[in-house]
């Protein structure tokens, strides 16, 4: 079952990050069907986060989509080179979104394999770029609706325990304290397929 409107545009953004663990995410491009259960996700929170693309209400044409009614993809482009997918979050105007950072692949791995080279399916999409590729999600996604039919989620039933899911620091900010600090990174515990695991003292 798709994921509704209501899910994303709820506005405990912190929430929906640690509930997406476990939710499944589907793309379906040239009629490659592909994807896999989330497995670490990382909340921004919008003009008061100096980690966030919108800290301080900052509004660009390269960021515009953030402002958009949750529900819809955030796709940004890192150092020139990755891709980053985002699931916007919250009412039109509050610019939250949630890096989406790893998954475990569960259908379309020849698809996944195709985009991404000989990798091994540990690191198919282990980390933020290697997961746009893997899906076949570039900035041309940015803006589009996460209840259409190339892009979505889905509830399949799979629900973490809170013990199961470990919060900890963003990866790679350079940004002011607190921001660089707080714990508002969530992985699935002992997952194989998180990018990073996070130490248990964070």
């Amino acid at each position: 079952m798709k994921l509704p409107l209501s899910f994303y545009q709820r506005e405990d953004t912190l929430l929906i990050a640690k509930e997406l663990i476990g939710k499944s995410i589907f793309t379906k491009i040239d009629d490659e069907l592909s994807g896999g259960m989330i497995v670490e996700t990382e909340a921004y929170m919008g003009p008061l986060d100096a980690g966030s693309h919108a800290f301080n209400g900052r509004k660009t044409l390269l960021n515009n989509s953030m402002y958009l009614a949750g529900g819809v993809a955030y796709l940004y482009i890192c150092y020139g080179i990755h891709d980053m997918f985002n699931i916007v979050t919250g009412k039109e105007g509050t610019s939250h979104a949630i890096l989406i950072r790893a998954i475990e692949p569960k259908i379309g791995l020849e698809h996944m394999q195709a985009r991404r080279g000989d990798v091994l399916i540990n690191n198919l999409a282990k980390g933020p770029g290697s997961l746009a590729k893997a899906l076949g999600l570039n900035k041309s996604f940015d803006g589009k609706s996460l209840l259409g039919n190339e892009l979505w989620l889905e509830d399949r039933g799979i629900y973490p325990s809170d013990q199961q899911i470990i919060a900890s620091p963003r990866i790679g900010l350079n940004c002011a304290a607190p921001y660089c600090s707080i714990p508002w990174r969530f992985t699935l515990f002992g997952s194989k397929f998180v990018s990073k695991q996070p130490n248990i003292s964070d």
